[in-house]
């Protein structure tokens, strides 16, 4: 479904008045500090986080999904889905496709559809992580780490494969995830592990056309809970810088052991200009894959000020990262839950841009930790929604997306043209 813009510029129409108020009022707070709020603005409209195709029906946990109705059981269902977050923010104008998961069969027909939307395609991602039921080889042992050549082969053709559709569809990036490892002693040669990736990794970067990059993701655990072959940025980064200039490590948020310093990380891959991408979710315990910013909000704001910092560093050579949401959903309409995701982000976003950097830099010499805490602390705690709200009304968002997407029934109207049993593809 697609909504009418007329009913958005409506419910603009009645909140415009109190935004006005507020974005008049941040404006001159911000003026007082040198700081244009229309600079930000163009900031904030300029900023887009990738979907993923996988994120758009109801997750999982190890013992039960329940199926919220409604959810996309086609790829060109989840373009769908994603035009419609990209309608309600104007901060999702891309789209990051799972293989096997979302193989295009037209290929042509969804280029057009997603152009429709306003939409990219982003990186696409392979899957040896699991056995797929016309798969010749299992992967229960691992796959591009695997003792038998043919396995590896065959995890190896799967990237191929998939950057192939990749290239038809107009991305530029691949990302690499494993689950390979072990989860008892003994059972894998740490060494002979790690020098297969690397082996299998460079043959499907040479596979790559000369435009693409490799994004290379690590995860200290799970689903095997001894070893896992690429289990930190250190191993991500050997990876990607024996590769080449086109490797770069990603980081997803929930792949970190608990109080892992995860923005001293982006700092340093961003300073050697390693730091590939960047998946962003919120966890307590583990990969939680929970709502971006509900649980740690603080510890997002410092992230993106490490971020901030490496973009807008004259001698930095890192490209610009790629930014994707990476969550499952189990209580939460998903669609809601990537709403409230891409609000987190952009304020964090917004936040890290308050910091006035050559004060903070000026404390940081001085050896002055109080002072250094404020001025961080005070850009944090600035209420900046009235720069996000204002982003999404110059580009015809909604100034209130959540609140859009349940006044205008959004969800039962899915329900109603796919059914209240609908299952999504590929979980």
């Amino acid at each position: 479904m697609r909504i009418d813009q007329q009913k958005i510029n409506q419910l603009n129409d009645q909140a415009l008045s109190e935004h006005r108020e507020s974005f008049e009022h941040l404006s001159k707070v911000l003026a007082r500090k040198s700081i244009d709020a229309n600079a930000l603005v163009g900031k904030l409209k300029e900023f887009q986080v990738a979907i993923p195709s996988w994120a758009l029906g109801t997750g999982g946990t190890r013992f039960a999904r329940f199926s919220g109705g409604g959810e996309p059981g086609t790829l060109e269902d989840k373009i769908a889905d994603v035009g419609l977050i990209h309608q309600l923010s104007q901060s999702a104008g891309a789209i990051s496709l799972h293989i096997p998961w979302d193989i295009p069969k037209d290929v042509e027909a969804i280029k057009q559809l997603a152009d429709s939307y306003g939409l990219l395609f982003d990186a696409v991602n392979s899957n040896t992580f699991q056995d797929q039921q016309e798969q010749e080889l299992s992967y229960k042992f691992g796959s591009l780490c695997h003792v038998d050549k043919s396995v590896r082969q065959q995890a190896i053709d799967h990237n191929l494969e998939v950057i192939k559709y990749g290239e038809a569809l107009g991305s530029k990036s691949l990302t690499v995830w494993l689950a390979d490892g072990s989860s008892f002693p003994g059972q894998l040669n740490f060494k002979k592990a790690f020098q297969r990736t690397l082996e299998s990794l460079q043959e499907i970067y040479a596979g790559m056309p000369a435009d693409w990059k490799m994004f290379v993701e690590y995860k200290p655990y799970e689903p095997n809970f001894y070893s896992t072959v690429i289990q930190d940025w250190g191993s991500s980064h050997m990876l990607a810088d024996k590769l080449g200039d086109r490797a770069y490590s990603l980081v997803d948020l929930g792949h970190h052991l608990p109080n892992t310093n995860i923005e001293q990380i982006v700092a340093t891959l961003m300073m050697v200009g390693k730091l590939g991408g960047f998946h962003f979710n919120d966890s307590k315990y583990g990969d939680d894959d929970l709502t971006v910013g509900s649980l740690k909000p603080y510890q997002l704001f410092l992230i993106f000020n490490e971020l901030v910092d490496g973009m807008e560093d004259p001698t930095s050579n890192n490209p610009y990262p790629a930014w994707m949401i990476d969550a499952s959903h189990n209580l939460k309409d998903p669609l809601e839950d990537l709403l409230q995701s891409l609000e987190a982000i952009k304020l964090a976003y917004a936040q890290a841009l308050l910091v006035d950097r050559a004060a903070l830099e000026e404390a940081r010499e001085n050896n002055d930790p109080s002072l250094a805490q404020e001025i961080l602390q005070n850009a944090y705690r600035t209420d900046v929604r009235p720069l996000l709200a204002e982003a999404r009304l110059q580009a015809d968002g909604a100034l209130d997306p959540i609140g859009a997407y349940r006044r205008l029934n959004i969800r039962r109207e899915l329900i109603s043209q796919r059914g209240a049993k609908t299952v999504s593809t590929g979980l």
